[in-house]
């Protein structure tokens, strides 16, 4: 059985190959999993007023605040093999 950091490194790498371009929604989903897996909640400067895809990603991350590790994760893991990814 693979352990839960190496297959999201997997996802990460399949995302990156998917054979379409996820729609905006999907994309920031992606991004704001990745960040809570790998970061944590979301701290540090807000990007600038009329920084809008910055300002989007961030109130995407900020949205999955206390959201565990592990959980962020597995829920980008099954987002990723929802897109047809092979993980």
């Amino acid at each position: 059985m693979t352990d839960l950091p190496s297959l999201f490194e997997r996802a990460v790498t399949a995302a990156r190959r998917l054979p379409e371009r996820p729609d905006n929604d999907t994309l920031l989903r992606l991004y704001a999993l990745y960040k809570q897996a790998t970061e944590g909640d979301a701290d540090g400067p807000q990007p600038g007023f009329f920084d809008f895809v910055g300002c989007a990603k961030r109130e995407a991350w900020e949205q999955l605040a206390g959201m565990t590790d592990d959980e962020a994760m597995r829920n980008y893991i099954t987002l990723v093999r929802a897109l047809g990814a092979k993980v």
